[in-house]
């Protein structure tokens, strides 16, 4: 291919000292331009890295996942390379685009590219992932390109559709469900659901989804007012402010447990709030903030390491970070929902047990050794194993070291009848100065 652009670029360029027409110069000067930016692109493609079969934690230039296996190593993670076998469901508007980015770069196994219909505009240069030459691709495939680009060991799958039509809602549901990147995997075919969709209608499309799978998703937004308002905002998108949610069906609240307050209370559509000529400001560092938000929870819930959290704000203006836990709702609209409060209300007493069997179990293993040697026989004692039976320090080092200074203790404090008598000499000269004066 690259010689086929040469041998174009040479011919243009003997057309173009044999032709004398003006007109005919320019327009060969921007076939010209175009093979060059084609040459270019095909030298970018070929630069592309070949994949890696197994994650390494070797610590050499040339492996993309030596820092992300160091957290193994440093005990943050039992087993990171466990992230290739979860699949992940995401959508690609402001947030879900740089949450994907993070986690190809993490190295996840599978990400499904759902619920996107709309094409990359200049428009969107404002947000942080997409390029201006991909402007007229739509997001999806623009997507495929630039995450294939810099992970191709990342599984990655593009559904251009809208999910709130009938069809498009059919196939989200059976991509949920294909298990053919890990057949043997339980439940369906996927491991967690990034929503990142930026309207009501869709938001609760994917619950609904969620909610007849049992599937557990994570939900994100910014700028517009949260699930739960901590302060009156305007019902205006304002770019300074966002959350992220984990819901868990049955265990916590859906999303139709507690919609916004703003589409509950006016009674409108949604659809009918954005005004021709009018659009929401947008913020690539809240974009930003709020996908790094996101992805560290989905880490977490992931690799089975700290804390995930049920629901965390943001609110770049006063640099506000509230959390919260939201338990479903009895009486949720949703009736999906309301089956699966059921059928966790009736595990509850097995899930109590092996909870209880699973602490006993940790207290009855003994820690082991993180480090067997011990090269500068360092070891940890008793303050008592190092006084003397006068409270000083027994002095005792380890064979081939010295003291370069001398012991504090060396320096014993003076007898109690020796400062009492300098107290006296003291007293003695200062009457002598006094009586000096007064003669």
């Amino acid at each position: 291919m690259e010689a086929e652009l040469k041998g174009l670029l040479s011919d243009l360029h003997s057309l173009k000292d044999s032709l004398r027409d003006p007109s005919h110069q320019e327009l060969l000067d921007k076939m010209r331009s175009r093979v060059e930016h084609l040459s270019m692109a095909e030298k970018l493609t070929n630069m592309q890295r070949s994949k890696i079969k197994d994650m390494s934690a070797e610590v050499v230039d040339s492996n993309p996942y030596s820092r992300l296996m160091a957290l193994q190593r440093m005990g943050i993670v039992d087993n990171y390379e466990r992230i290739r076998e979860f699949s992940v469901a995401i959508g690609i508007g402001g947030v879900g685009s740089v949450a994907a980015e993070m986690l190809t770069r993490c190295g996840i196994g599978r990400l499904l590219h759902l619920y996107d219909y709309d094409k990359v505009e200049l428009a969107n240069m404002n947000r942080l992932f997409f390029r201006p030459e991909q402007a007229g691709m739509t997001k999806t495939d623009a997507a495929v390109q630039t995450l294939s680009d810099i992970n191709p060991d990342v599984v990655l799958e593009s559904y251009t559709l809208n999910i709130t039509t009938i069809q498009g809602f059919e196939t989200f549901m059976s991509s949920l469900k294909n298990k053919s990147f890990r057949p043997d995997k339980e439940g369906i075919g996927v491991d967690l659901v990034l929503s990142c969709v930026d309207n009501y209608e869709a938001r609760m499309v994917v619950n609904q989804a969620c909610n007849e799978l049992s599937q557990t998703w994570m939900e994100s937004e910014v700028g517009a007012c949260s699930v739960i308002s901590f302060e009156l905002e305007s019902v205006s998108e304002n770019a300074v402010s966002g959350h992220i949610q984990l819901l868990v069906p049955g265990e916590t609240a859906c999303f139709a447990c507690a919609p916004p307050w703003y589409v509950v209370a006016s009674g409108v559509d949604e659809r009918t709030l954005k005004r021709e000529g009018v659009c929401a400001a947008s913020l690539p560092t809240t974009m930003g903030v709020v996908a790094g938000l996101l992805v560290q929870n989905t880490l977490k819930y992931l690799l089975k390491f700290g804390s995930v959290t049920p629901y965390l704000g943001y609110n770049a203006l006063k640099d506000f970070f509230p959390t919260m836990e939201m338990k479903p709702n009895p009486q949720c609209s949703n009736a999906a929902c309301l089956e699966r409060q059921k059928e966790y209300i009736l595990a509850k007493p097995a899930r109590d047990a092996a909870a209880k069997a699973k602490m006993e179990a940790e207290e009855l293993v003994e820690p082991e050794c993180l480090h067997e040697d011990n090269e500068w026989s360092i070891s940890v004692v008793d303050d008592s194993d190092i006084q003397g039976p006068n409270g000083s320090s027994s002095g005792a080092l380890p064979e081939g070291l010295v003291h370069e200074l001398p012991s504090a203790d060396e320096f014993q404090k003076p007898s109690v009848s020796e400062e009492i008598s300098t107290d006296i000499d003291d007293l003695e000269d200062l009457r002598k100065q006094l009586e000096a004066l007064n003669n």
